[in-house]
């Protein structure tokens, strides 16, 4: 590092470097564009062996009216024949009122192409089951007569494990004897298509024999039009919620600190040369401060009493007359005469000063009482003397 900084300077830039570090490393492991666990999921911009943009520009080709889909099921409309949303592995859970919406959506003859264990949380009437972790396709036979079987005697995708259909109005269309691979059911007027894996439509399956004519059995006809689902991939349709896909909202916290340690250095450096401010030194305060503190670290209240009682019956005696060694029950009768004082409250308060000069065992809340109790007395001393004594104890 330079030589021309100080100490605090480099240790400032040491933090800062370690800072940005941390997180340059936190973005890399929280990058959201990051796909986890063994597949990911078959978005149609997705161009890898598991994403699915080939099925998607395939429907373009083939004269579909299919787009993609970033909107809320509840912007699906009331029109919803002839309308087939495609939800491949959908990995976020919709809201109340979105699943409410896809029921509607079911109700008024709309048709739900679903694949993959996720599809459970969106599709009603739906059981979660578990997806295998294998890779390898199992090929799957028709085991009913339905227009989503024709031309496709067999087709092959990942299986999933042990599925089975809860509810008699569920048909088995594709499966074997272990589990079910393609089910299918009524909502209303609407009709689910429920894959147990999204193999055969991604870019690696779609060309496997059977799989491309049970895609395209599932969608039907050309003119119905397709949405294909990525709203619920974690696609919106507005700004805030695409930058909050990407690393920029890192970035931002990245440079917002680097511009935090910059303030910080420069300030340090080249800011306002301020004069520190004077302290008064008309009242020893600093002596009063650290004879204070002595007596609170020793605990030594009894000293504190003893000086406070000491020079309170050295300024009595004086103004009562009494000779310096006078006892206290003499100048509690002294100062009733002479100034009207309660002589047995007043005598109270001698005898626990001199009780208190004298023990090793006082509290510290004890002797503060009795040093203010003296110090009471003393401010009514003060409005008897006269200018002229005043000015002589001055």
């Amino acid at each position: 590092m330079p030589s021309g900084l100080d100490r605090t300077d480099r240790a400032i830039l040491t933090f800062a470097a370690i800072l940005l570090v941390a997180l340059a490393t936190a973005t890399a492991i929280l990058n959201p564009s990051r796909q986890r666990g063994r597949a990911g999921y078959p978005s149609s911009y997705s161009t890898k062996w598991d994403g699915a943009k080939a099925a998607y520009l395939l429907l373009e080709e083939l004269g579909y009216d299919v787009k993609r889909w970033d909107e809320p099921p509840t912007a699906l409309g009331d029109d919803a024949e002839n309308k087939v949303l495609i939800l491949a592995n959908p990995v976020q859970p919709p809201a109340p009122e979105e699943a409410e919406a896809l029921r509607g959506f079911l109700m008024r003859g709309g048709q739900i192409l679903a694949t993959g264990e996720g599809a459970a949380m969106v599709l009603p009437e739906a059981k979660f089951f578990v997806e295998s972790d294998e890779l390898d396709d199992v090929r799957f036979p028709a085991l009913v007569p339905s227009p989503i079987t024709a031309g496709a005697r067999e087709i092959s995708m990942i299986p999933p494990l042990e599925w089975r259909p809860q509810s008699l109005s569920q048909i088995v269309v594709y499966g074997n004897v272990e589990t079910a691979a393609v089910v299918t059911y009524s909502i209303g007027k609407g009709r689910v298509v429920w894959w147990g894996s999204p193999s055969p439509l991604t870019n690696r399956g779609l060309k496997e024999p059977g799989n491309l004519l049970l895609f395209l059995n599932c969608v039907g006809g050309t003119g119905r039009k397709i949405l294909w689902d990525e709203y619920f991939h974690g696609a919106r349709g507005d700004l805030q919620s695409y930058i909050g896909k990407t690393p920029l909202p890192w970035v931002c916290v990245q440079l917002g600190f680097g511009l935090l340690l910059v303030f910080v250095t420069y300030s340090r450096r080249y800011g306002t040369v301020r004069i520190p401010g004077r302290i008064s030194r008309l009242s020893p305060l600093e002596f009063v401060d650290t004879l204070g503190s002595l007596y609170r670290t020793a605990h030594a209240g009894s000293a504190a009493v003893r000086v406070a009682f000491q020079r309170f019956c050295f300024r009595l005696t004086r103004q009562l007359g009494l000779p310096g060694n006078a006892l206290p029950a003499e100048m509690a009768k002294a100062a009733h005469l002479t100034f009207g004082w309660e002589e047995a409250t007043f005598l109270g308060c001698l005898r626990r000063a001199d009780r208190g000069m004298r023990s090793i065992e006082m509290k510290d809340t004890e002797a503060l009482e009795i040093v203010q109790e003296l110090r009471d007395y003393t401010a009514r001393l003060e409005t008897r003397r006269t200018p002229e004594e005043k000015r002589k104890s001055e």
